[in-house]
């Protein structure tokens, strides 16, 4: 049984996600979890650089 990296569970499947530019082997449940933190990451993100008048590119 595969081990997933995030949350050490023994998973019947594992899933490929980019998490700071690697790619993680994780479940499902740590899958969605890290695409929704790097959703918010990235809002967040755009908000202070609006904020602080930004105007370039990321």
């Amino acid at each position: 049984m595969p081990e997933c990296r995030e949350c050490k569970d023994e998973v019947d499947k594992l899933v490929s996600v980019k998490v700071g530019g690697k790619a993680r082997k994780v479940c499902a449940d740590c899958a969605d979890r890290l695409r929704e933190e790097g959703e918010v990451a990235e809002a967040s993100e755009g908000v202070i650089q609006g904020m602080m008048g930004y105007k370039g590119r990321r």
